[in-house]
């Protein structure tokens, strides 16, 4: 077995003006610019989540605490009969 490691370009080769190019070259430029570069479904701004995320932004930004899951339960002590 020969351990050499052999240098050169792998895979399909690259065409610059294939229309795949020019689509990762338009969508390079705009992560670039800090715009949209259109991954994903887009969400509604309309939706009861998009509320939901909304208030919660908000309340993050006021600084006010947002505590994680469900609340703690009350433990409630014995009667003794």
């Amino acid at each position: 077995m020969s351990t050499e490691n052999k240098t050169g370009k792998r895979g399909r080769p690259v065409v610059a003006g294939s229309a795949r190019q020019a689509r990762l070259e338009a969508r390079a430029q705009r992560a670039a610019q800090g715009l949209s570069i259109g991954r994903g479904r887009p969400a509604s701004q309309t939706s009861a989540r998009q509320a939901k995320l909304a208030a919660k932004a908000a309340k993050i930004a006021a600084g006010i605490e947002i505590k994680r899951g469900a609340p703690k339960k009350q433990k409630s002590e014995p009667v003794m009969a």
